[in-house]
């Protein structure tokens, strides 16, 4: 019996800084008879139907012991990852279901427990995870709600679960060299990359820096509009252009404290701050995300992690630095 991503809730208002979850469920053994629950969560936006656990998962070699098998899934062969061993947990029951998710060009299955509701919250409410949880999940958490009688629900870094297993690709990371793009002058920037996984800001500084430019970080949307906020403090101060200081920002979308969405929405409707243009960099490539990067005025939108493709729009939107006084 499937549970189809067609019977979800319509699209959230684009900028509100709010998303819907699937809520889901692992089982714990912990010994006389007891079992924990974990109370887990997954971005609507990544998942494309929760199935019954198909019966036929076939192994296959080299794959990670976390990884079940592959299974045919509507004419697709998917990766089937199990989450419980991935956790490292006792299993006090089977999974008896499946999240087939969409994410970074990939399509990836997920064993899970239960399957419980979709839920709707405020990335303003999601905190960190306790060091005791981040540890034990080895910071594969983007962080965690406080939801009914003062339980924390876990919203799981998917990206960096598959980049620790070793299924994240990054394409054409080896054509970056000074031929990648082809410009009669090739210009260095300043970019800002704004991402809470430190997996994905790592990737992305290695592309850029490789290309030649100078990054600066930051983890959330909150922390990149301090960040905007004291360059445009000091250019003011100097009676500077703010885009002496940055040429370009590129942002993922999920985000705590902030999403993406709302931070390229108060960028793009700043006086000072909407000259600078932001490239979307996200997991998510359904075009709902596309129409919604587009109506917050982002410049592009981008699945992550295409080298050469970031490179050209590097080039193309980067505000060129003698342009800028």
């Amino acid at each position: 019996m499937s549970k189809s991503k067609d019977l979800l809730p319509k699209v959230l208002e684009t900028g509100s800084n709010e998303l819907e979850i699937i809520e889901f469920r692992m089982y714990e053994d912990i010994g006389n008879g007891k079992t924990y629950e974990w109370i887990l969560g997954v971005n609507v936006a990544k998942v494309k139907e929760v199935i019954l656990r198909p019966e036929n998962i076939i192994k296959s070699p080299g794959m990670p012991p976390e990884v079940e098998g592959m299974a045919k899934i509507r004419n697709e062969i998917v990766p089937i990852v199990n989450l419980a061993k991935w956790m490292k947990i006792k299993e006090a029951s089977e999974g008896r279901y499946v999240i087939i998710m969409e994410f970074l060009r990939e399509i990836i299955g997920v064993i899970v427990h239960d399957a419980k509701r979709i839920r709707r919250i405020k990335w303003g409410d999601i905190n960190k995870a306790p060091p005791s949880i981040y540890e034990r999940l080895g910071g594969k958490v983007i962080g965690v709600v406080e939801i009914e009688n003062k339980e924390l629900l876990l919203l799981l870094d998917f990206e960096g679960i598959l980049d620790e297993l070793g299924m994240i690709k990054i394409f054409g990371i080896e054509e970056v060299d000074e031929e990648i793009v082809n410009f009669e002058e090739k210009q260095n920037y300043n970019i800002l990359i704004i991402d809470d996984s430190p997996v994905a800001r790592k990737i992305i500084r290695k592309i850029l820096e490789k290309d030649g430019h100078k990054v600066f970080e930051a983890s959330s949307g909150l922390e990149g509009l301090d960040f905007l906020n004291k360059f445009l403090q000091e250019s003011q101060e100097e009676g500077k252009d703010i885009t002496e200081y940055i040429q370009l920002i590129v942002s993922d979308i999920e985000m705590p404290g902030m999403d993406g969405l709302t931070f390229t929405k108060k960028v793009k409707e700043h006086p000072e701050l909407s000259k600078l243009p932001i490239i979307i960099n996200t997991s998510l490539s359904d075009k709902a995300t596309v129409d919604k990067a587009a109506f917050v005025n982002a410049d592009a939108h981008l699945v992550k992690f295409d080298a050469p493709d970031l490179l050209k729009l590097v080039h193309k939107y980067a505000i060129k630095k003698q342009e800028a006084r």
